[in-house]
């Protein structure tokens, strides 16, 4: 009895271990999915944009190089317009004869229209839908999301994957779908997403090229903003530098200012190290924030030939990179206050972990709470190095 009950047992989990392979999916019967995008028609319809990879253009020893058609040939960009986004995506099933894979979608772009008419439905399609990824890199374009995904790249296989190599690069506002859709529902802050757009960007190169017009590059021009689920405005770069300062989200980045002793020559900052705190302050009548900056920064380029070794003129330097830094947040800051009306800088989450039950009585209206507040902003900057060379050196030396 005792061996026909250890037989069935074995044979269970045999069966158990062998079904592993029932869902298999062969990426030869896949439409791979790099990116999207979500337009609003002139006719109020939606018309959903996807970048789609060719398998045999990616296989390994397959040919990349060699010009803008080659490259445009690595993907295929198709287009289906709906009264909702499933049934665009549903309409493609027309055009495409492989199914649709979300698994390694690498963007999602919004429409200007579509971002001002809202996007909670947008969202709520990718968070219904199993398959696209939660940390796929949202952003906002001016005019239409179908020009991004259309357009290609010199340097990479794909302007998907080049426009996700801008969103890594930390140097502007980035974020991924999952912390969009978590912002979207949060009374404590307001969306954000990062404005991408086709820029010249000089003369192509290549066979065949000679007489082609000039390539426009995918580049990142400024942060778009939100209130509730729709997009009320943008930040240019500068204003989007000052929007990392108060978020403490700071990487990387240069701060250029004039030179202490010849200030019409410039100087390049390198920040290395950055640190923002926030600290909310409540007398029962006016909300107060302080903010204090610190960050740590080497010199990497000096116009000027003057020496910056003594230490008024690397007192001098520190002050003119404070004052950049406050400028850069205050213009922010005043944009949010005083423009757009809404908090983008996280502060109501710093004010609710404080004053929980004040939060309580403030969270359905935080943006009128925080237009009224009071933000004061320090930063203190310190220079780590000025270089190597004791004596900079010139061409005329």
């Amino acid at each position: 009895m005792n061996k026909k009950r250890i037989s069935f047992l074995i044979l269970i989990l045999v069966l158990v271990l062998l079904s592993g392979c029932w869902s298999r999916r062969e990426i030869s019967d896949l439409a791979i999915v790099l990116g999207a995008g979500v337009d609003l028609t002139p006719d109020k319809k939606v018309r959903i944009t996807l970048q789609l990879a060719r398998p045999s253009a990616f296989s390994s020893g397959s040919e990349t190089g060699g010009g803008s058609q080659l490259k445009q040939n690595i993907v295929w960009v198709v287009s289906a317009v709906g009264d909702t986004i499933f049934e665009a995506e549903r309409k493609l099933a027309l055009t495409v004869d492989r199914r649709l894979y979300w698994g390694h979608s690498i963007i999602l772009v919004l429409g200007e229209e579509m971002a001002k008419q809202g996007v909670r439905h947008v969202t709520n399609f990718f968070v219904r839908n199993p398959e696209p990824r939660e940390t796929a890199w949202v952003f906002v374009t001016r005019g239409e999301a179908k020009r991004v995904l259309e357009s290609h790249s010199e340097l990479e296989r794909t302007s998907a994957q080049s426009a996700g190599y801008l969103a890594r690069n930390q140097v502007a506002f980035s974020v991924i779908l999952k912390d969009f859709i978590i912002d979207l529902a949060s009374k404590a802050t307001n969306p954000l997403a990062p404005v991408i757009e086709l820029k010249p960007e000089g003369e192509p190169q290549g066979p065949g090229l000679e007489e082609a017009p000039q390539h426009e590059e995918l580049a990142i021009t400024g942060t778009g903003v939100f209130k509730d689920e729709k997009l009320i405005g943008w930040l240019d770069l500068a204003e989007t530098r000052g929007l990392l300062w108060l978020r403490g989200e700071i990487e990387k980045g240069t701060i250029t200012i004039p030179s202490p002793g010849e200030p019409d020559k410039l100087l390049s900052l390198n920040v290395v190290r950055a640190q923002t705190k926030v600290e909310p302050y409540y007398d029962g009548q006016t909300i107060h924030f302080k903010v204090s900056m610190t960050c740590e920064m080497n010199l990497l380029e000096q116009q000027s030939k003057e020496e910056l070794f003594n230490l008024e003129k690397i007192a001098a330097l520190e002050r003119k990179a404070e004052e950049n830094i406050i400028a850069k947040s205050t213009g922010a800051l005043e944009k949010a206050q005083e423009v757009y009306g809404v908090d983008i800088f996280d502060f109501g989450e710093v004010f609710h972990r404080k004053y929980k039950k004040e939060w309580k009585e403030m969270k359905d209206h935080w943006d009128e709470e925080f237009v009224n507040s009071e933000v004061s902003i320090s930063a203190e900057a310190k220079l780590q190095s000025t270089g190597l060379q004791r004596r900079r050196t010139s061409l005329e030396d």
